[in-house]
């Protein structure tokens, strides 16, 4: 009984990682544009995980590091939901 149940959490735990990463990859697209607009970033975990969610609403990322956000009306007009309404895209 134990063997049943160890493999059944086992098969459990590995589809539930393969299910997380088909769900948290984004597009190539997406993933090279924020690899160039994150790439000095001093946070850069933090960069590329709202630059996808941003690129991905979106479908556009500014060019370069910093500013340029006037190439994406989408990207420069996000914002966070709490009361400073800080732009949610880097």
């Amino acid at each position: 009984m134990k063997l049943i149940s160890t493999t059944f959490t086992l098969i459990f735990l590995l589809l539930t990682v393969s299910y997380f990463q088909a769900t948290m990859a984004g597009s190539a697209f997406c993933d090279s544009k924020c690899k160039v607009r994150c790439s000095k970033a001093s946070v850069h975990d933090r960069c590329i995980f709202n630059c996808g969610v941003c690129c991905e609403d979106c479908k556009c990322v500014p060019s370069g590091t910093y500013g340029n956000k006037d190439e994406c009306p989408c990207y420069r007009d996000k914002v966070t939901k709490d009361k400073k309404k800080k732009p949610k895209c880097p």
